[in-house]
C-alpha cells in the first residue's frame, strides 16, 4: 500500500466537447488497500481550472484532517469546467463574449461532466459508485453548477455545497449568453429547482457567502435556504466574514471539507 497521498493531474479527450480537458484527483494515503472511497467533485469558478486543487492546498488540508480523524478518507476530484457554469448551453462547443468582455464557453458541459468525467473517475478509481458516496460542491460559478447539477440529479449525489455560489435572483444581462432563452434559465435556476426537486431524505446541503460579497450572493443563498428549509431538507446557510474572492474560500475550505468528509 502506498503510504502517501497523491494528486494525479490527468488529461482526457472529451468526445462531447471535442477537445482536450483536464482534471486533478486527490487520493489519500489509505487509497489502494482495496477499500472503496467516497468521492467529492469540487468545481472551480469562472476564471479557474482544475488547478484549484493546488490553489486551495487541498491535499495538505485533507491529509491533516484525515490524520486527526476530523474526516474520513475520500477522493477529491477537480475537473476543468471552463467558464461554462456546467450547462448544456449549445450542441457544438464554441466561445462567445459577454457584454462585460468576458469569454464564455458554450457547449454540452453538463453531459461532459455527468457522462465523461464521472464515468472516467468511477472507471479508473476505487470509488463508491452510488449517491451515498458521491458529493458535489463548488465555488462561485462552480457553486452554481454544483447546486444546479446536485439538485437536478438527486439520484447521483447525497451532499451538495454552494460556496459563494453565483445564484442570481434575476438573470443579469452579462450572463444571458449562458442560456438559450428564459425557459432554459428557469430550468437551470437552483431557486426554482429547490421548490420541486425530489431530494433524498439523507441529502445534506451547505450554503455560504461572505458578508461583504461584492455581488451579493448571500441573498441567493438565503432565498435558497428558506425554500429548502421549508421543505424539511437538511440545509445549512452561513454568512462568514469576507469578500467574493479566493481568500474567502481559502479561509473556509476546512469547513467545506469537514462537511463533505464527516
Amino acid at each position: 500500500m502506498d503510504s502517501c497521498s497523491k494528486i494525479d493531474h490527468i488529461k482526457i479527450q472529451s468526445n462531447i466537447l471535442d477537445k482536450e480537458m483536464g482534471l486533478t484527483v486527490y487520493t489519500p494515503a489509505s487509497y489502494g488497500n482495496g477499500q472503496r472511497l467516497p468521492v467529492l467533485y469540487f468545481l472551480h469558478g469562472r476564471s479557474g481550472d482544475e488547478n484549484i486543487m493546488y490553489e486551495l492546498d487541498i491535499r495538505n488540508i485533507a491529509d491533516r484532517m484525515i490524520s486527526e480523524s476530523l474526516i474520513k478518507p475520500l477522493i477529491i476530484v477537480c475537473p476543468r469546467m471552463e467558464n461554462s457554469r456546467g450547462l448544456n448551453s449549445a450542441e457544438e462547443c464554441h466561445d462567445v463574449v459577454s457584454t462585460d468582455g468576458r469569454m464564455i464557453n458554450l457547449g454540452r458541459y453538463e453531459d461532459y461532466f455527468i457522462k465523461e468525467i464521472m464515468t472516467f473517475v468511477d472507471g479508473h478509481y476505487n470509488t463508491w459508485s452510488h449517491r451515498n458516496g458521491r458529493f458535489i460542491g463548488g465555488v462561485s460559478a462552480g457553486g452554481y453548477a454544483a447546486l444546479n447539477l446536485g439538485m437536478r440529479y438527486p439520484d447521483l449525489f447525497s451532499r451538495i455545497g454552494g460556496h459563494m455560489p453565483a445564484v442570481e435572483l434575476q438573470l443579469d444581462e452579462e450572463d444571458m449568453p449562458y442560456f438559450k432563452d428564459m425557459d432554459m434559465w428557469r430550468a437551470n435556476n437552483p431557486l426554482l429547482t429547490a421548490a420541486k426537486c425530489s431530494l433524498g431524505s439523507d441529502c445534506k446541503i451547505y450554503l455560504d457567502a461572505g458578508d461583504e460579497d461584492e455581488v451579493g450572493f448571500y441573498n441567493g443563498c438565503l432565498r435558497l435556504y428558506e425554500t429548502l428549509n421549508t421543505r424539511g431538507i437538511d440545509v445549512q446557510n452561513h454568512i462568514f466574514k469576507g469578500h467574493h474572492n479566493m481568500e474567502y474560500i481559502k479561509s473556509n475550505i476546512e469547513k467545506y471539507i469537514a462537511f463533505y468528509g464527516s
